[in-house]
């Protein structure tokens, strides 16, 4: 079952989020924030987790991930500002402020403090700035395929170039899946799952379809990360985590492990037969390598 939530970000922007599993005993309607009074082992609350999507996701691609945390823990999905069914404000604001405070937001509302964060690419980037700003929110944290280092002023003119490619309007949805998994000029091997993930994104407009996204407030979201480095704040973490790369993933295995070595209490794990989008490439791959994390760090035996 799923339960959405609205939920107020930074400056009032409304943020659409999703409970996955039974909903909480008790509750009087489907939209209603409440803390989880159904208890776990031991008595207490089920621990929660809150997961964030990448640069151009949604919460729908947690899907699969959030059922099976369903059964041990409180998993809520959202979709972060400017995605998904979340408002899109034109002028935004879309600096890592906005979206790290729009997290905070999330977990304050939803009473999951303290909470695991599990984020992929820019969701991951938000994940590890909270954790270090807030660390009596969070208890655990996985980094999901994001660089710590600046991506540089060229990686930014390659997406507009790339968006610029994109054949807008797709005539219709297996034309998405098709262009994005095989035909797209930056592949280099075709991959099923890109195309599956990138059609979720997209929405039927008059002439055909659209993503449900802004591309220029993509670009300006990514700014953020393209000329800033954010290693400082990476090494301020507290929490156990575990930092994530698909073997052809974005994040290099020289970066990745020198994030764990930067992190205070940092373990790393890598997922074969995946690329950037390392929980739809290897669903199997990528639940071996959190679900062990996740259980020692919030269920200790001892």
């Amino acid at each position: 079952m799923v339960r959405r939530i609205d939920v107020t970000g930074a400056g009032g922007v409304r943020l659409a989020a999703w409970e996955y599993g039974d909903p909480p005993k008790g509750l009087p309607g489907p939209r209603q924030a409440e803390p989880d009074p159904d208890p776990g082992p031991g008595g207490s609350a089920r621990p929660g987790v809150l997961l964030l999507h990448g640069l151009m996701g949604r919460a729908s691609h947690w899907a699969p991930t959030a059922r099976w945390l369903a059964e041990r823990y409180r998993a809520i999905a959202v979709d972060q500002r400017g995605h998904g069914r979340s408002d899109k404000p034109a002028d935004g604001p879309y600096d890592r402020d906005a979206f790290v405070a729009d997290a905070e937001a999330v977990i304050e509302q939803l009473d999951l403090a303290p909470v695991a964060l599990v984020g992929h690419s820019m969701g991951a980037l938000t994940a590890w700035q909270l954790a270090a700003r807030r660390p009596d929110l969070v208890n655990a944290l996985v980094i999901c395929d994001m660089k710590a280092s600046a991506l540089g002023a060229q990686s930014q003119r390659e997406w507009e170039a790339w968006f610029r490619s994109w054949p807008l309007p797709f005539a219709t949805l297996a034309d998405v899946r098709k262009w994005f998994a095989e035909d797209d000029p930056t592949l280099e091997r075709p991959r099923v799952e890109r195309g599956a993930f990138y059609a979720e994104v997209m929405t039927e407009r008059s002439d055909g379809w659209r993503p449900v996204f802004s591309r220029r407030q993509m670009l300006v979201a990514r700014e953020t990360w393209v000329h800033d480095a954010h290693w400082e704040e990476l090494a301020q973490v507290q929490c156990p985590t575990l930092v994530v790369r698909g073997l052809d993933g974005e994040l290099g295995r020289a970066e990745a492990m020198e994030m764990v070595r930067v992190l205070p209490r940092g373990q790393y794990a890598e997922i074969p037969d995946a690329g950037h989008l390392v929980h739809y490439d290897s669903p199997a791959g990528w639940r071996h390598a959190i679900e062990p994390f996740l259980n020692e760090v919030l269920h200790p035996v001892g």
